[in-house]
């Protein structure tokens, strides 16, 4: 009897600031096995993170801190060429700050993913990448690195002895090198919740994606994320924990 397939199915949440809400965090941690929480930087306050890892915690959901830039006007979004010292420092600040709401609901963060302009500068930002990793290193060593395969981060990481979880992308757009399109262009994310399931499948079970130029890219993936923060983003998340059940693909989380 060959092995069952088992992915980790991901998604940014806590990402609410104030009384401006974003996404439906309560319906998704009820279909992810681990979720990427907000830490302040780009997104998130004090009451929505510990409210987050409560609502996580009640439902076996994994929690990983989302590290990013400093830009809350920019969500994250923008690049900042920061000195590598600062940047280690602010990931461990934000580590600190979420580990804190988790232990204070029950749980702790098991792993670390960057976010939106910091996780596509680290594909091949050598110093970045290395900044990031020092502050993993120096806060817990023990704690996983999510990120997208091929990326210096995770060659960094697993030469420094961390461990590695490659990522795919649900809902995310592939260039024929296996990076993502950039969010400037179009059709840089996709919406048809069908069309992401058809690809996740194709991903989990056979290990490639078609491009943006409809060749086919290899893709390995652990773990898959489904963002948040778009308006179908439920019901997509639904549709790809279904196909990949139908598939026979177990959704457990890595940790």
């Amino acid at each position: 009897m060959s092995p069952t397939l088992s992915v980790d199915l991901n998604s940014d949440v806590g990402e609410s600031f104030g009384r401006w809400e974003l996404g439906d965090d309560a319906a998704m941690l009820r279909l992810v096995t681990s979720a990427n929480v907000a830490c302040g930087f780009h997104a998130g306050d004090p009451t929505t993170l510990r409210r987050t890892c409560t609502a996580a915690a009640e439902r076996d959901v994994a929690v990983g801190a989302q590290v990013g830039y400093r830009d809350l006007a920019g969500f994250g979004r923008r690049f900042i060429d920061m000195e590598p010292a600062e940047l280690t420092d602010d990931v461990l600040y934000q580590l600190g700050a979420l580990d804190a709401m988790a232990r204070a609901a029950g749980t702790r963060v098991s792993y670390v993913k960057p976010h939106g302009a910091l996780y596509n500068a680290v594909v091949h930002h050598e110093e970045q990448a290395r900044a990031v990793v020092e502050a993993v290193l120096t806060y817990d060593a023990s704690l996983p690195l999510l990120g997208l395969p091929g990326s210096v981060l995770l060659d960094i990481a697993a030469d420094a002895g961390l461990r590695t979880v490659r990522e795919a992308f649900a809902d995310r757009a592939y260039t024929p090198e296996g990076t993502l399109v950039s969010r400037r262009e179009d059709g840089a994310v996709l919406h048809d919740p069908e069309d992401v399931a058809r690809r996740v499948v194709q991903m989990v079970t056979e290990g490639t994606v078609i491009a943006v130029d409809g060749s086919t890219v290899a893709v390995a993936a652990e773990s898959v994320c489904v963002h948040g923060d778009s308006p179908d983003a439920v019901a997509m998340a639904a549709r790809v924990r279904a196909g990949l059940v139908a598939a026979g693909v177990e959704l457990a989380a890595f940790v």
